[in-house]
């Protein structure tokens, strides 16, 4: 990674999102979590909230991440090798119970998209890997390797909403049978020659390529896991602020919310008093999305949705 790239590196909606969190009075001596730590911009400006007594763990998968995090040094700071969906077992053992807050920027960094020796892009030539964690895991080279052709239209399909997976997972297959699929060049030429129509201001390799580092990285369904237990942990008023970046994880972070702001309604043939009906725990605060001014000095921003929602005490009592 050149250090100029990382010099580069913007934070997406960084105040907004820690403003969301209401780091204040009391809660600026809790214990925060953000999940991605990426390269601290989030987690600088937790901690420049934060009281003396406060805490912020911060999680990351790349070991690029985990070496920046090294320059923070802080007493109330530490980090966690290892996805946010581990946060219930990081948190057990480290003996807390609650947490005041969670922000999570999903998705993948400037610095990793930049990197071509990371594989996430067909902007720049690179082996192809995509792994948020290049020591464990399958790289998408060696996943494609094996693959079955239905799978990875499957893949295509679901995870990059690709209407032309079928003829992409062909013209992979088929490249395949006359020498292995390495380099992320290789693979854009494929889907190039696969897909027939263009996106206008889209590569066509867009949606394959996100497909791919979602499945081999099981981005989605980690969301899920550290959404159920960021909420099972989060204390009465605590926050938890969200940054999405394409349309599969913000309905999921969109569905969550809205599932835990609701209480499921009785038959209205059955007789029941409003003051007897459940009452929510979750309050939705706010959808927001980056300011013109950001999208101007980074274009990455442009797809960017920051959705925040806090946890409301149960009625008759306090967590």
């Amino acid at each position: 990674m050149n250090q100029l790239a990382e010099d580069l590196h913007q934070t997406v909606l960084l105040t907004e999102a820690v403003d969301a969190l209401d780091i204040t009075g009391e809660r600026a001596d809790g214990v925060y979590l953000d999940g991605t730590f990426g390269r601290g911009g989030h987690s600088r400006l937790i901690l420049e909230r934060l009281g003396a007594k406060g805490r912020l763990i911060a999680f990351d998968r790349d070991p690029a991440a985990i070496d920046a995090a090294q320059a923070v040094k802080d007493d109330r700071f530490e980090i966690v090798h290892g996805s946010f969906a581990s946060l219930e077992k990081v948190l057990d053992a480290k003996g807390v119970k609650f947490i005041d807050g969670i922000l999570l920027d999903l998705g993948i960094s400037s610095p990793q998209v930049d990197d071509p020796s990371r594989g996430f892009s067909f902007k720049h030539d690179g082996p192809l890997d995509m792994r948020m964690d290049p020591t464990s895991g399958m790289s998408v080279r060696e996943w494609l390797s094996t693959e079955t052709e239905e799978k990875i239209a499957e893949v295509i399909r679901r995870y990059g909403e690709e209407r032309f997976a079928v003829q992409i997972a062909k013209e992979i297959v088929a490249c395949r049978a006359k020498g292995a699929i390495h380099s992320t060049r290789q693979l854009a030429e494929i889907v190039a020659r696969a897909v027939k129509t263009r996106e206008k201001g889209k590569d066509p390799a867009t949606r394959t390529f996100q497909s791919f580092r979602l499945y081999v990285n099981g981005e989605l369904e980690e969301l899920e896991i550290a959404l159920d237990q960021a909420w099972e942990r989060l204390a009465v008023d605590g926050r938890m602020a969200i940054i999405s970046f394409h349309s599969l994880e913000d309905r999921i972070v969109k569905q969550f919310m809205v599932g835990h702001s609701q209480v499921e309604k009785p038959d209205r043939r059955v007789p029941v008093r409003d003051c007897d009906l459940p009452k929510p725990m979750m309050k939705i605060l706010a959808r927001i999305k980056p300011s013109e001014k950001e999208v101007v000095a980074n274009p990455r921003a442009r797809s960017a949705i920051l959705r925040v929602a806090k946890r409301i005490a149960p009625e008759g009592g306090v967590q």
